[in-house]
């Protein structure tokens, strides 16, 4: 478009990357661009770092269940961990979207990826609490066992508030105001990561890790840290209500 001068107007420094502001970095170093797929938002900007440290975590827990003799109880830690997995792979997902169809497209598989690390950690829970009951151990005692019981319901609560949100706005009275609490399942959404790590420190201190699997409490929190710096950064100022 050409001004009253009859020069080009140079085109805006965030053209096609949406009006978002990451907590760190340029507007658009983490928005996914129109002619890109979804497949790319798993490695735009900071999320490298976010992959690299979720899936040295998910590998320090899978090695250690692994090269211990199998049994019922090695599916609690298999499934939790694969669930924090697919739910960070959901949050890396959706945040660089910015355009109605990307919010649509990337929605529709966050919501498949969440409701997978649901039906997980509710198969991680079963498992627990029968192992539990079949050999007659106190429920809910340890300091992980009371915060991984606080993070299931957390998570089901987060995946039932979304889906309805999203899906069936009327339940909040209009679409308009289920969009208005958008900001606030997206911040759960981020305070529910950072819980489900706190969870899987508290686990290396249980006596069944330290005698059996042998999982190094400096091995989750730095994966965990490491992690975090890659998806925190990626959080869109405007998204949580915090843009000018």
């Amino acid at each position: 478009m050409a001004s009253a001068t009859g020069i080009p107007e140079a085109r805006s420094a965030n053209h096609g990357r949406g009006e978002d502001e990451p907590l760190l970095g340029r507007a658009g170093d983490a928005s996914q661009q129109e002619d890109q797929g979804l497949q790319f938002n798993f490695v735009i900007g900071t999320a490298v770092i976010a992959q690299v440290g979720i899936w040295i975590l998910a590998a320090t827990i899978w090695a250690s269940v692994f090269v211990q003799p199998l049994m019922l109880f090695s599916a609690h830690p298999l499934l939790n961990s694969a669930g924090i997995l697919l739910t960070t792979q959901a949050i890396l997902l959706l945040q660089p979207t910015h355009t109605p169809k990307q919010k649509k497209q990337g929605t529709n598989i966050h919501a498949v990826l969440n409701l997978t690390s649901i039906l997980t950690l509710l198969a991680a829970l079963v498992v627990i609490e029968y192992n539990k009951i079949a050999h007659s151990g106190a429920h809910f005692e340890s300091p992980h066992a009371i915060l991984g019981l606080i993070t299931y319901i957390l998570f089901f609560l987060q995946a039932i508030i979304g889906i309805a949100q999203y899906y069936t706005p009327g339940i909040f009275g209009s679409t308009e105001r289920a969009k208005s609490i958008y900001k606030y399942h997206r911040m759960s959404g981020y305070v529910l990561l950072i819980l489900s790590f706190a969870t899987i420190s508290a686990a290396t201190q249980t006596t069944f890790n330290k005698n059996t699997l042998h999982i190094q409490l400096w091995a989750v929190v730095v994966a965990s840290v490491i992690t975090l710096v890659g998806v925190l950064p990626r959080i869109k100022k405007q998204k949580l209500g915090l843009g000018t």
